[in-house]
């Protein structure tokens, strides 16, 4: 019997254990699988948000959705209420859902900015069923033979015991211990095996890196370069607590600017999770802290967290024979929920290149290549958000309205604002309906548009945008309220007599 190459995972939390779990479900035939992580060092467990591509990596791995749900204390997510962003006082709702009806020809927004150019077509959140069911609370995973695009809000220290659990019924074995030293091949650069304390030593063939922030593999070990992106976003720091529930699970998360930075509000079954996103530049921690506390709603159950963090990422993910997954691979700030997600795609890429063979060199240069090209998709949809603001009312804020950003943004914005044509990045990741619903809602407006919507009469036009209106409004009625298709699909556990 051929002997299987041994695969170490350094590191538990969300990436260790989601790693060592895929890795076990679909490979465990080919793969040796150990996990190293000390009880002695906390995860950073608080990406509690995700964005619907969780639900087809989860298909992938034959994760149940009800029971993951239950276990996580997990509530659904049909978008991200964006408060304060564009000007103080105004709102907008990023959600997963398709805004009306696109051609080959011209996006939805084309004919209705037409609409709106003759005096009818209402407002744009009225053609999305997923904005209108968050705005009245309700969900359903299907109205009809239609299926809502939805996401999760979860319980991240209980995923990871979840998957921890369902990995080592797989097969994969725990190693308990600190990771005092990396030994490297003085030839070949290679990764040979890790000391733990005690003078234990785990040897392996390929490891993965899923250390968290200081990358002890990739980074120390292997001296990887760190491509700064704090000049693009300057947040450095966050606070994070979490609260009793006041109410019912909304399925949205909320996401608040203040004057120093932005505020998250995530509703989990059981309780609330609360953050503050903010910039060392432009205040101090305390300061952040106290605006933190001065506006969560429900009693605090956890002591306040501080997190400190450098935007960014390694150049290259994957060197000689060890990837990294997760924080350890670089951080982008939690605005729009990404940092689980860049954990699933890094995993699904890694196993279609996976070194079987033990050669590496074209995989490698591919993986990083398609890393990077994601990495920089996802850091300029969150510059938009903050380059694209009319607040002047702090240092923060100045900063990023005055900033330069990547040429690559800077090209797209001047393309919407010139005629209102927008284009999906080469991964795929933000559909156009994303990009329209965040650069309208911030305030960018194009001066011209698609002459597609003079193609039709205006009544024409008319008749056809009302048909979709009603359209929304029939499916919103027949959804419940989300609390009670919780309560009806997938109570946590313990909850379930609720």
């Amino acid at each position: 019997m051929e002997k299987k190459m041994r695969v170490i995972v350094a590191g538990g939390g969300t990436a260790g254990w989601t790693t060592a779990h895929c890795l076990a479900k679909r490979l465990s035939n080919m793969l040796e699988i150990i996990l190293v992580e000390s009880d002695q060092i906390g995860t950073v467990g608080v990406g509690e948000a995700t964005i619907p591509t969780m639900r087809r990596f989860h298909q992938f791995f034959g994760i149940d959705e009800r029971e993951f749900m239950r276990e996580t204390q997990a509530t659904f997510k049909l978008g991200i209420d964006f408060v304060n962003w564009s000007k103080p006082g105004e709102s907008y709702i990023h959600s997963f859902g398709d805004i009306g009806e696109s051609t080959w020809l011209a996006g939805f927004h084309q004919y209705w900015m037409e609409a709106k150019a003759n005096g009818f077509g209402g407002s744009l959140e009225d053609y999305c069923l997923e904005l209108k069911a968050a705005q009245e609370d309700k969900f359903a995973t299907k109205v009809g033979d239609k299926s809502l695009a939805y996401a999760f809000h979860m319980n991240a220290t209980a995923y990871a015991k979840w998957l921890r659990k369902k990995s080592e019924l797989l097969g994969v074995q725990r190693v308990e211990g600190k990771i005092n030293e990396i030994n490297v091949d003085p030839v070949t650069g290679n990764i040979t095996s890790l000391e733990l304390e005690h003078d234990r030593q785990v040897a392996g063939d390929f490891f993965i890196d899923c250390s968290g922030w200081r990358g002890l593999l990739l980074g120390d070990a292997l001296d990887v370069e760190f491509e700064d992106w704090s000049h693009w976003i300057a947040s450095d720091r966050a606070w994070a607590v979490q609260t009793k529930k006041t109410g019912p699970p909304v399925p949205y998360t909320s996401a608040i600017a203040h004057p120093i930075g932005w505020q998250w509000h995530i509703p989990l079954q059981t309780r609330t999770g609360n953050g503050l996103v903010f910039s060392s530049k432009f205040c101090s921690e305390d300061d952040a802290l106290k605006t933190l506390l001065g506006n969560i709603t429900g009693e605090t159950t956890t002591e306040p967290r501080l997190l400190k963090f450098k935007t960014g990422r390694r150049i290259n993910p994957w060197h000689k024979n060890c990837v990294a997954i997760g924080l350890s691979s670089g951080f982008i700030e939690p605005l729009e929920s990404t940092s689980i997600h860049l954990i699933n795609t890094s995993l699904v890429r890694l196993m279609n290149l996976f070194p079987f063979s033990g050669e590496m060199e074209s995989s490698t240069e591919r993986f990083n290549r398609e890393t990077r090209l994601e990495w920089e998709a996802v850091r300029d949809f969150i510059i938009l958000h903050y380059k694209q603001t009319q607040r002047d009312d702090s240092e923060f804020w100045n900063y990023y309205r005055t900033m330069d950003i990547p040429d690559s943004l800077a090209h797209r914005l001047e393309i919407f604002k010139e005629n209102g044509y927008v284009w999906e990045d080469e991964v795929n990741l933000f559909r156009t309906h994303s990009w329209v619903q965040v650069m309208l809602g911030q305030g960018l407006i194009p001066k011209n548009r698609h002459g597609a919507g003079r193609m039709l009469p205006p009544k024409e036009l008319k008749r056809q945008l009302d048909g979709m209106i009603t359209s929304v409004d029939q499916d919103l009625a027949k959804l419940p309220s989300h609390s009670d298709f919780i309560k009806q699909y997938c109570p946590a556990v313990g909850l379930s007599d609720n």
